[in-house]
């Protein structure tokens, strides 16, 4: 791998990030620069106040501007790459329709949260397929801003009203505007880096194969994809790694297909990706990617990130084990499938070998008939759960066939909730059955007390999910 010095197109001007710290994030980098309305809130991805803007690929080799947490990617992710702060959106002499849009309608107040909002708020304006005319509503406009897109975006003062409405009264982007005429072209490929410096080294690899031959010559090496769990550990445990690996724009990582006997979905793809690519077409997962997390961690963090720790409270991995998800895992001696419900071993450890990487992960069709994702958390929206819930069940003249369920939250790793499973199939599908079931559901796993909710809660809380699905089921039904 050659590499050159590395760079940044920030604001229309090049940037070098020449010599810079492989640990500094993408926020203090452009502060560095002069770039300060993006600010440092919550360190962590909660708050939104240092989103940026940065050119990603879409379909067709068209481009989208997506908005990210700035405060969570290394910098040196962005080599090659072009990214917009609030500061080059517009000027105060030359004011862009979003900021002019905030500023009329009192969507500034304090305004330390402001040019995040201000980013946000523009990558949802330039989004290719936002269209008016349709139905105004508490979260989607009538001119097809999705409020949902601001999720990730935090007002301490409590100004949420004023920008709304200043969202919803956004009109399309003028087709001269710049940005828009750059979408349709190919955002930058992902550049090959290599840097040393005193404090660690930071690489790029150009292949899969590349990849693998860095990290299996190295055990310290820290793999980063969207680095939302990684670059929280930087920012608050002040941790850093002697080697960052960065794989998020590897091609063999990033495939994507569907069959009638398969749904692949690249371990690199970001969250927000993925439910582009599969346009509700598994509907457990449908249900999942509003409940993940904001917007702007579903813009940066990957399906393989959220399986790749070991989490037990993940959101992906009870709504895949639900749907018998396979791990594609690659390492140098070669591929190999592994079953989800057996990839768990431990507290946040796997079958995974250190030199392997996750390459996708494989659903099997056809699909389940009914399906639902619950997550118990303290907020509705971009929040960690206390519980979460995956259910796919085969219905047929009324009986449950087939029964898979997937739970975190409730014991050291994801599980599969077997007891239950046996409880369910063979069973006529009515409340009795379901309320049968919920109790045996209550029952699963190993649920302990902590600062997000008791282990009584969460038991509660398993009890409740059978029940409801089949409440829901029968107002189908009905209507």
């Amino acid at each position: 791998m050659t590499s050159g010095q590395p760079e940044m197109i920030l604001n229309g001007r090049v940037s070098s990030m020449a010599g810079i710290d492989p640990s500094i994030n993408a926020l203090d980098y452009v502060r560095d620069r002069g770039f300060t309305g993006a600010k440092e809130g919550c360190a962590e991805g909660e708050c939104g106040a240092c989103s940026i803007i940065v050119l990603r690929p879409d379909t067709d080799g068209r481009s989208r501007w997506t908005a990210i947490n700035a405060c969570l990617i290394p910098a040196l992710t962005l080599d090659g790459q072009e990214v917009v702060t609030a500061e080059g959106i517009g000027t105060p002499d030359d004011l862009h329709p979003v900021q002019r849009e905030m500023a009329v309608r009192g969507g500034s107040q304090c305004g330390y949260c402001t040019p995040g909002f201000i980013c946000s708020m523009a990558a949802e304006f330039y989004r290719p397929d936002r269209e008016a005319g349709g139905d105004d509503s508490e979260e989607h406009g009538a001119n097809g801003f999705d409020l949902h897109s601001l999720s990730g975006n935090l007002c301490r003062c409590t100004g949420y009203r004023p920008i709304r409405d200043a969202a919803y009264a956004l009109g399309d982007a003028d087709e001269s505007d710049e940005r828009v005429t750059r979408l349709s072209s190919p955002a930058p490929e992902g550049a090959a880096t290599s840097v040393e410096h005193h404090y660690g080294r930071f690489v790029r690899p150009t292949s899969l194969d590349e990849a693998l031959s860095i990290i299996s010559g190295d055990e310290d090496a820290v793999v980063v994809a969207g680095s939302t769990d990684w670059g929280v550990d930087v920012n608050i445990k002040g941790v850093r790694a002697p080697l960052v690996v960065a794989i998020d724009r590897l091609a063999e990582l990033r495939g994507f297909e569907m069959n009638d006997d398969v749904v692949e979905l690249g371990a690199a793809l970001t969250l927000s990706e993925a439910e582009r690519l599969l346009d509700g077409r598994v509907p457990l997962l449908a249900q999942l990617f509003p409940q993940f997390a904001s917007r702007l961690i579903r813009n940066g963090g990957t399906i393989g990130g959220n399986l790749g720790t070991g989490s037990p409270i993940g959101d992906t991995p009870p709504a895949l084990l639900a749907l018998e998800a396979d791990l594609v895992l690659a390492g140098p001696g070669g591929e190999r499938a592994v079953p989800l419900a057996d990839y768990f071993t431990g507290y946040r450890q796997t079958v995974r070998d250190p030199v392997e990487l996750i390459k996708a992960i494989r659903i099997s069709l056809p699909l389940s008939g009914v399906t639902a994702f619950h997550k118990i958390a303290k907020r509705r929206f971009d929040d960690i759960s206390s519980v979460a819930v995956g259910i796919a069940l085969d219905i047929d003249g009324g009986v449950v066939k087939k029964a898979r369920i997937g739970l975190g939250g409730v014991a050291a790793t994801p599980i599969r909730a077997t007891a239950t499973e046996q409880a369910l199939e063979g069973k006529s599908w009515t409340a009795q059955t379901a309320a049968a079931a919920g109790e045996v559901l209550g029952g699963e796993g190993t649920p302990m007390d902590d600062h997000r909710a008791s282990a009584r809660y969460r038991a509660a809380t398993l009890r409740t999910s059978l029940p409801k699905l089949f409440a829901q089921t029968t107002e189908e039904v009905a209507s």
